[in-house]
């Protein structure tokens, strides 16, 4: 998810792009399986309102206990990535606290979701950016917030009170600084429920957007997503990426220059990134379309809906197809792995696949013909490795 505002050059020099910045992807024999309850995305809202001094909350992550609190959202930033160009970003590799996990899928609608409501995918039931529609047949985009000939309602899709509803009740007014383009959308609605919206496009106009809210307010968020655009586009540790990665520093040290005494900043991302170089296209293999009614999900995690008796038969034919490149699993194996958080709603089950394949290394699963767009993409996230699930947690304190 990134957003189309311009963005001006970094204010420090971008060191030259190193000749192959990442090491070469020893593919993992398990899945990285979230850290839920204990170091995730989802535990991080809690912790947020526990420093405040919200009663009935947890401080799982420990967080010291602040005046005001802004959380900067970095779409893309994964630790692992962070870590491999220090010198294109020296101020938040300086502040370094700790790693997250993601979740799963390690993408952005399922990432907003997590961080809005501060519970797992498996609570919330964003588990997939397509997922299938129960009853329907046909497959909803919750990032795009498009279902052919269907209306999604936000609040009954995703119904679990978010952060920012709670601190609503209490009297807070917490502010979210983003992109105009997102101010209304179905994914905004199901994710921010109960934050005030305040439209910046260019990143001078989130900087203020941000100062002016802690002046306001002891609840902020901003968010900044050029950097997982140009993941995408050209590849994390491409030129390119390192651009961004820098403008990424600046603001943080910009937004940490601007609070005020007794807050904290906390700097974090919804997912990490992998470069793909293994492409399977669905559209090119007949043999992985037998039996599969629709294909959801994204590249690097992909649900597989499958006609009525055909789910064995296709969990055999992917498991052989995708041998060494991606974990296939049923439905039920994945969600009593803990993929999803420690159980699944019993409503949100049919919205996960019957088969779930799962590519890790360098692969991606693509639909050449169906998403000629994604297909065609460098950089890619979603799935169970280090490295797209692994997020830093910096934090600031003034």
């Amino acid at each position: 998810m990134a957003e189309p505002a311009p963005v001006p050059e970094p204010a420090h020099p971008v060191p030259p792009a190193a000749p192959p910045a990442e090491p070469p992807i020893v593919p993992p024999t398990v899945p990285f399986v979230p850290a839920y309850g204990v170091a995730s995305l989802a535990d991080l809202p809690g912790s947020m309102l526990a420093s405040l001094g919200v009663p009935t909350t947890t401080n799982t992550l420990g967080l010291n206990p602040a005046e005001r609190v802004c959380l900067f959202l970095v779409d893309g930033l994964g630790a692992e990535l962070l870590s491999a160009h220090p010198g294109a970003a020296p101020f938040l590799s300086a502040h370094l606290r700790r790693t997250l996990t993601a979740g799963f899928p390690s993408s952005t609608p399922t990432s907003l979701a997590t961080i809005g409501t501060g519970v797992p995918p498996g609570e919330h039931g964003m588990v997939g950016i397509q997922m299938a529609v129960p009853g329907e047949g046909r497959l909803f985009n919750c990032l795009r917030w498009t279902a052919p000939g269907l209306s999604i309602d936000p609040d009954v899709w995703q119904p679990a009170e978010t952060v920012y509803e709670r601190l609503a009740a209490m009297g807070i007014d917490p502010v979210y600084v983003a992109p105009s383009a997102f101010d209304g959308t179905g994914l905004t609605r199901a994710v921010y429920r109960g934050m005030r919206y305040r439209p910046a496009d260019t990143v001078d106009e989130r900087i203020q957007g941000v100062r002016q809210a802690l002046r306001e307010t002891s609840f902020v968020t901003v968010y900044y997503g050029d950097l997982d655009a140009a993941g995408h586009t050209t590849g994390w540790g491409s030129a390119q990426w390192l651009e961004k990665l820098a403008v990424v520093d600046r603001m943080a040290e910009r937004i940490a220059e601007a609070l005020p005494p007794g807050s904290a900043l906390y700097v974090t991302a919804d997912h990490g990134m992998i470069n793909a170089v293994d492409k399977v296209d669905v559209d090119q293999r007949p043999e992985l379309r037998e039996g599969v009614a629709l294909v959801g999900g994204d590249a690097r995690a992909r649900h597989l809906y499958t006609a009525p008796g055909a789910a064995a038969a296709a969990l055999e034919t992917w498991s052989e197809a995708l041998r060494g490149r991606a974990w296939v699993v049923t439905r039920e194996e994945a969600a009593d792995a803990g993929w999803f958080g420690r159980g699944v709603r019993r409503e949100w089950l049919d919205r996960i696949g019957d088969v779930m394949a799962v590519p890790y290394g360098d692969c991606v699963i693509v639909a050449s013909q169906a998403e000629p767009l994604e297909s065609s993409l460098t950089g890619y996230h979603g799935s169970l490795t280090a490295a797209e699930q692994n997020v830093p947690l910096m934090e600031i304190r003034r």
